[in-house]
């Protein structure tokens, strides 16, 4: 079969149409491939501006686009919550010519610790509230505006009698120091300080327990047989007035004052105007007294009454302090004793008033706590059987009032 092949004529006359072809074929291609025109917007909208225009595709060659992302701009502090600031307090300017003028004015202030131990046992009565005391000023009602109840370490001073009189005497006083000390806590502070015809400072103030078991074992004969009590408390007093916050003496003593240049009058009146110290008193010689009271015709009747005053005046020095007297009779008694001692000289009720009398005269005010109920009424505590218990309400006697300086 005879196959005839085109010839090169034929090729040059085809090849121009299939060229024009080609070229309809690509052209809706192309239109296909052109972004569709962005409608108009509708009336009342600005017209769309350049730079918002579609994102463009990433080039081939892996350059950065035209487009830069979302752009987040940083969200606005909600200011509607904030109050507007203070208005500028008001200057006040002195008149020319005026020298420059300032007003202070000083509210009297009164902190009161008040002890409430059971009679019988001396145990600490707790869970008391601000609204079951009240406080009189000269027998006139005070607003108390602050309480609380406080447990703290202590501060106390050792006054201690050290005489050649009689030996019964500094043995029980030694006794006496000793069960002191085993009621001691590590952050104490404590000194001692013995007197005959007069003082010597055994320890100054130490948290060392065993520093003040050496000086009591270190007191093996005294010096002298006087013993000025007036002159040693005074002494002691004006010590522990340098001292802030609240102290405590622990005078442990016959109570009789043989030479002292003070009467006890001026003591008693040094004991009730220092500040925040509270005596508890311990008298020494109560088994030798049970054994001769009542003997030695006039002379014993005269030593009789001369120790009964000494108990009187210990008793006074305690009670207008706030504090407590003991007399114990035998050796046993001293645990008890300093047992109480140390739950009222750490758990007490703090009571802060501003006193009605708001003069500063320097005059001397008398005070006195009360208990009471939720309606107005003593206060009665009872016992687990409803049994009505008696208590005692520890607190100073009163207080003297600044004096005002000219």
């Amino acid at each position: 079969m005879h196959i005839m092949r085109p010839s090169v004529c034929d090729v040059r006359r085809i090849f121009p149409i299939v060229l024009i072809l080609l070229a309809f074929a690509h052209a809706p291609l192309n239109r296909a491939q052109a972004p569709a025109p962005a409608p108009a917007p509708p009336a009342g909208q600005q017209p769309t501006q350049p730079n918002q225009a579609t994102p463009e595709a990433a080039p081939d060659s892996g350059g950065p686009g035209g487009d830069t992302g979302v752009i987040a701009l940083p969200k606005k502090k909600d200011t509607s919550d904030i109050p507007p600031p203070a208005p500028a307090a008001p200057k006040f300017k002195n008149p020319e010519g005026a020298a420059p003028f300032s007003l202070r004015v000083e509210v009297p202030e009164v902190t009161l610790d008040v002890g409430v131990l059971l009679e019988k046992t001396g145990q600490f009565v707790p869970n008391l509230k601000p609204g079951n005391f009240r406080v009189y000023e000269n027998g006139e009602l005070q607003n108390v505006i602050g309480f609380k109840k406080v447990e703290a370490p202590i501060t106390a001073l050792l006054l201690c009698e050290f005489a050649r009189n009689n030996p019964n005497f500094v043995y029980d006083m030694r006794n006496a120091a000793y069960a002191f000390s085993q009621q001691l806590r590590p952050q104490d502070y404590v000194a001692m300080m013995t007197f005959d015809m007069r003082t010597r400072i055994v320890t100054d103030f130490t948290q060392d327990k065993r520093q003040l078991l050496e000086a009591i074992n270190s007191l093996r004969i005294p010096d002298f047989r006087e013993t000025n009590l007036f002159d040693a408390l005074y002494e002691a007093e004006d010590r522990l007035s340098r001292i802030e916050g609240r102290k405590y003496i622990v005078l442990i003593a016959s109570g009789r004052d043989t030479f002292s240049k003070l009467t006890f009058d001026k003591i008693l009146q040094k004991v009730k105007s220092t500040p925040n110290v509270t005596i508890f008193a311990i008298s020494t010689g109560g088994t030798l007294r049970v054994m001769t009271e009542g003997r030695g015709g006039m002379m014993g009747s005269i030593r009789d009454m001369d120790y009964l005053q000494a108990d009187n005046e210990m008793k006074n020095f305690a009670s207008v302090t706030g504090g407590i007297w003991f007399n114990p009779r035998f050796e046993g008694e001293l645990p008890d004793i300093f047992k109480t001692i140390n739950q009222n000289v750490r758990s007490k009720y703090q009571l802060v008033y501003h006193p009605t009398n708001a003069k500063q005269d320097g005059t001397y005010r008398k005070l006195r706590v009360e208990l009471v109920d939720n309606e107005g009424h003593p206060l009665r505590i009872q016992d687990e059987k409803h049994k009505l218990l008696k208590y005692d309400i520890l607190t100073r006697d009163g207080y003297r009032a600044k004096q005002e300086v000219e």
